[in-house]
């Protein structure tokens, strides 16, 4: 029988029950609990914001609207733990949040409200990879028209190389998934490969198929089947 697993608010009762019992000083049971509810606090709010990042947007760029944004991110990761600066096109906001550990750097986009996102955007263009090592495995990807091929490229092994860095590509890792560029493509958030001008146009790779070339007749072979 598969056994359920428990969430953070029952986590977090369980540990209120059990620090009394490991340890006799209450004043560092107290201390412990409330860092480590500090702690899955923080996880909660890191976990809301990048799923923010990757389904939400700015409806504009109006001051009061991002000074919304950054009272509202300072409240969960600290006054002066949050800078924001928005880009010169004016299409998101460059968000970053000072941590004890880490730092976390991302962009948020900007949206008004019914606005079609496709409309004013680049059309895209096929954009087959494949890997040294094996170079008959082809994914065909897309890129922006205005994204050069090779800027694409290393725009992709940069978006790869973040990608296993990040909390989901650390959780697939301890699972047992290789870091590899098959199950990069398959994992990675297609909102991480939209904002570099990258999308991917299907999740498995595709074989590389080889056309055989037609024959074609010279003149003179055209002139004598034309006589014959």
């Amino acid at each position: 029988m598969k056994t359920k697993g428990i969430n953070q608010t029952e986590f977090l009762s369980l540990l209120q029950k059990v620090l009394p019992k490991a340890t006799k000083d209450p004043h560092l049971a107290s201390k412990i609990y409330e860092q480590v509810a500090q702690e899955v606090r923080l996880i909660n709010s890191i976990e809301s914001f990048e799923k923010f990042c990757e389904e939400g947007a700015l409806p504009n760029l109006e001051p009061q609207t991002v000074s919304e944004l950054q009272q509202d991110l300072a409240g969960k990761f600290g006054e002066g733990n949050v800078a924001i600066t928005a880009d010169e096109e004016g299409g998101a906001v460059a968000v970053e949040i000072a941590l004890p550990d880490r730092k976390i750097s991302t962009r948020v986009k900007v949206q008004a409200p019914g606005e079609d996102p496709e409309a004013a955007k680049v059309p895209f263009v096929p954009f087959p990879v494949a890997l040294p090592e094996d170079p008959e495995l082809v994914w065909v990807l897309a890129r922006r028209e205005d994204l050069g091929p090779d800027e694409a490229a290393r725009a992709l092994a940069s978006i790869e190389e973040e990608f296993w860095a990040t909390k989901g590509g650390q959780k697939l890792q301890r699972e047992g998934t290789e870091k590899s560029f098959a199950d990069f493509i398959h994992n990675v958030p297609a909102a991480a490969l939209a904002d570099s001008g990258l999308k991917r146009h299907y999740k498995q790779p595709e074989t590389l198929h080889a056309l055989q070339l037609l024959h074609h007749k010279s003149p003179a072979e055209e002139l004598g089947a034309a006589l014959t």
